[in-house]
């Protein structure tokens, strides 16, 4: 637990763990649940993958779960991401803040869901965000820092993916080699701003990646 108080929660969701039950019975522990015992007025806002690590958010009470909703619907919520990807990923040279952007439209992959795939003709608009912080040219990986404009499910692991970088240990879209590179998905939510449900005020959390 990173921070308590009477609206709201953030906690360090550890890689491996559900945030909310799942189907079937071996699947029922998550970061939820684990998280009611101590509050049971906790509530979901938004979900991280169950192999991402990091910053997780939780309201406390009906009214602060619908003012944090709309602030993840109205990308009022800031959050950036630390991953480590295959390859040597250089600078975009056209960007004079050294961020660079991937724009393409996501769209479940229905045969084999819950994959997600690019798609120019039914997917969603989506955007992310990306600097490079540092190179391991031993190994041949690159060290990102991520920003999900937009909010689509595995979107920073496809949109690296389609890049052609995919993130270290990602067992659902890296090839065989990448993925054992890592025991885990080098994926990790390293940052957190919003605005306080009740006195508005402005929040903020970093938190470093265990990689």
């Amino acid at each position: 637990m990173l921070h308590a108080d009477a609206h709201c929660l953030v906690v360090h969701k550890p890689a491996g763990l559900l945030c909310v039950p799942g189907r079937g019975p071996d699947k029922q522990d998550c970061l939820a649940t684990r998280v009611q015992a101590l509050y049971p007025d906790a509530l979901v806002v938004h979900r991280l993958d169950m192999a991402t690590s990091g910053l997780w958010l939780m309201a406390r009470g009906a009214q602060a779960q619908r003012l944090l909703s709309r602030a993840f619907a109205d990308r009022q919520v800031h959050k950036r991401y630390v991953a480590v990807v295959a390859g040597l990923l250089q600078p975009p040279t056209d960007a004079q803040d050294g961020w660079g952007e991937i724009a393409l439209p996501l769209a479940a992959d229905w045969p084999n869901r819950p994959l997600r795939v690019v798609d120019a003709v039914h997917g969603k608009p989506s955007l992310t965000r990306w600097r490079v912080l540092g190179h391991d040219p031993a190994a041949g990986t690159t060290r990102l820092e991520l920003e999900p404009v937009t909010g689509r499910s595995h979107q920073l692991r496809v949109h690296l993916k389609a890049l052609g970088h995919p993130i270290l240990g990602d067992a659902l879209y890296a090839p065989p080699d990448v993925q054992a590179k890592a025991p885990r998905l080098l994926l990790h939510a390293s940052s957190l701003a919003f605005a306080h449900p009740a006195s508005a005020e402005a929040m903020a959390f970093t938190l470093q990646p265990e990689f």
